[in-house]
Order: C-alpha cells, then structure tokens, then sequence
C-alpha cells in the first residue's frame, strides 16, 4: 500500500524540479504529492540538497512579486513537517539541518487590522520582519513563531517545544517553551553543562530583544529532562 504513495511523491517531485522557477533547488529534493508550492511566486525560493516537505506541508510566499531575492530559504537537509506553513513576505531562512514538525508555522508578517472601518480581510498584510532558524534546530509539533516586525533569531541547535509561541528571539543551544515562550533549559559554554532557565543579562543582542529565562520547578524539570 506504501508503493503507491511514494511513487507519487517522487513524480511530483521531479515535476516540481524541472517546471517550477525555483531561485535554486539541491539534489534530492522530496515534495509530498500533497505539498503545496505556487508555481508563479516559486521564483522566490531557494531549496538545499536533501531538503524534504511533507503531506500537506506549504511554502507561502506572500509577495505577487515574482523578482527579487529569495524570501523563503530552506538550506541543506531541512525537513517541513506535516500541515507546516512557511509564510513569507520579507524573509525567512532555516540554516541546515533544522527539523520542523507537524502543524507549525513560520510567518513574518501579520494581518493588517488597525483601521476598524473596513473588513480585515480587505487590509492586506503588514510590513513585517525577518525570521532566521540556527543550524540544528528542532521546532515542535504545533509551534508558531511570528515575528510581524525587525528580526527573530532562533539559535543554534535550539528546541521550541509543542505548542509554544515564539515572538522573540533564542539564544543558541536554547529549549523555549509556553505561550508566550520562555527559556526553561540553556547551555552554558562557560561550564560545559546544561543548566535550568536562562543566563542573565541578554534582553537584547544586536538590536534583537530576547527571551527572559523562566523559573521553573521540580516538575517541568522532569519533563525537560525526559
């Protein structure tokens, strides 16, 4: 029953290569038959070697303008999970190796909704920010990191556990997690050792705000650690 599905990935696959006007596309490159990828704005995105989307999954990008550098860019051997939703209107660039589960999304921009006189849905997108995911992350399931205005760094080899939401920056070697999301675990070069909440004193890094390290107990101590 499997032979079916995975012959139709692989046709789709090489379809996409060679019809769509990628900026750039890698070797090995894997689009879900069910995936979602608009052929006009594909000009707008760039795919490493080994990249793969999953069922369901779906490159937004938010532009009609089909010039100009990429705004989505996946780097070598990124994996979007199942029903994930990369939407971007400025940019939006995961380093290699960066794994994002089922049911996240990545957005840059919002929903405009000031002006009360007039439907929302008439009121296009908002100007937006940058988004950028460090070498070696891993995103859970059910994530959303949102960032409508400046930039949102996700360090390297950083874990947003389930369900969080991400308007802030993370430090490198980083576990976030809640609504609104919170350093629970970081490691600290200085000792060589994973510690409990954050390290003090990196509100801001380049203009960036960053997270606040939380306080947390015994018991999300467990969950981290399991």
């Amino acid at each position: 029953m499997d032979a079916l599905p995975k012959a139709l990935t692989k046709m789709y696959s090489i379809w996409l290569s060679l019809v769509y006007p990628f900026a750039s596309i890698g070797r090995n490159v894997s689009f879900h038959f069910t995936s979602k990828v608009n052929r006009p704005r594909a000009s707008r995105i760039s795919l490493g070697d080994s990249v793969s989307l999953k069922a369901h999954a779906w490159l937004s990008v938010a532009t009609e303008d089909p010039t100009g550098e990429p705004v989505i860019v996946l780097e070598d051997n990124c994996h979007i999970g199942f029903g994930s939703i990369i939407s971007a209107k400025n940019r939006i660039h995961l380093e290699r190796d960066v794994i994002v589960a089922q049911s996240v999304i990545l957005v840059d921009h919002n929903h405009a909704y000031e002006d009360i006189t007039v439907p929302i849905i008439n009121q296009g997108i908002s100007g937006g920010g940058r988004i950028r995911i460090g070498q070696g992350s891993w995103i859970g399931h059910g994530a959303a990191i949102i960032c409508p205005r400046g930039q949102l760094t996700i360090g390297r080899n950083s874990v947003v556990a389930a369900n969080s939401v991400v308007m802030r920056s993370v430090p490198d070697y980083s576990v976030v997690m809640g609504d609104p999301a919170t350093i629970i675990r970081q490691y600290d070069p200085a000792t060589r050792k994973w510690r409990l909440g954050g390290r003090e004193g990196r509100a801001v890094r380049n203009g960036e705000r960053l997270l606040e390290p939380s306080t947390i107990g015994p018991a999300d101590a467990e969950l981290v650690d399991s």
